[in-house]
């Protein structure tokens, strides 16, 4: 049994056909989703699918690409935290790929929009979901600063090279891999997932986006976090139903949800 730790399933392309989106899971064995908050005006539509599904669970947070969204604070945050189906706070992170004309010094926002997710995580309890986007430097420098190994947390869709990954292990976090890792091109990818040790392993589909081989180019739904798994565990040379039931338990513990009974 799989589970997809990172999905958006309350996005345009999947919410109008949640049900089938849901079924499919099922079919492909794939238990349990993640919900992630990419800001607050959409928070309702997270949080409503989290409260009607049982086997969905929401974050709550604002990703560092949503310039204009409504900015958080900690003590908002927390407030919003304190739904039973949160587990997690974020997407938050840093993202210098855009830069628009502007230096990275122009990009003090997102640092501090990054440190009020850490600070909130400190409040609640909760991991962080962390993305980083040519900028693993900064990201991992405020991660330092913040203490944020206290709540721990996952380095979502990872596509760093190794050293990278060996930082964010050392600080308490998690790698998860999405549909990137199944790409040919995907080289330094594939070399993490080989080497993450087992138990700090999780998989994801980032969907609608990034959907794998054999899906690539077409839109991605939690289902497909099986053909990740499977590729994965051809990687690191193990059973499929072993990378699956490592992954899902790595999934159930960091984000302090209790395992279902088999």
């Amino acid at each position: 049994m799989f589970v997809d730790s990172h999905c958006h399933i309350n996005f345009e392309g999947l919410a109008e056909r949640l049900p089938q989106v849901l079924e499919n899971m099922r079919m492909h064995s794939v238990t349990h989703a993640l919900c992630v908050s990419v800001d607050l005006e959409t928070l309702p539509s997270v949080l409503d699918i989290a409260r009607t599904y049982d086997n969905v669970y929401a974050s709550v947070g604002v990703h560092p690409d949503h310039e204009d969204a409504q900015e958080p604070d900690v003590a908002g945050l927390v407030e919003l935290a304190g739904h039973p189906k949160v587990v997690a706070i974020g997407e938050t992170g840093l993202d210098y790929y855009r830069l628009e004309g502007r230096t990275i010094a122009d990009m003090e926002w997102q640092r501090e929009r990054f440190r009020t997710h850490i600070r909130a995580a400190h409040a609640t309890g909760k991991p962080l979901i962390v993305h980083t986007r040519a900028s693993a430097d900064d990201t991992l420098r405020i991660m330092a600063e913040e203490h944020a190994d206290v709540p721990g947390g996952v380095m979502h869709c990872f596509t760093e090279a190794w050293p990278v990954a060996e930082r964010a292990l050392a600080q308490n976090f998690h790698i998860s891999l999405s549909g990137i890792v199944t790409f040919k091109s995907a080289t330094e990818v594939q070399d993490v997932a080989r080497r993450v040790p087992l138990e700090r392993l999780l998989i994801e589909t980032d969907s609608p986006y990034l959907a794998p081989v054999p899906y690539r180019g077409k839109p991605n739904e939690p289902a497909y976090v099986s053909h990740v798994g499977r590729f994965i565990a051809q990687q690191r040379e193990m059973p499929e139903a072993a990378l699956a039931a490592a992954t899902t338990a790595n999934f159930f513990r960091l984000f302090k949800i209790p395992m279902p009974r088999s």
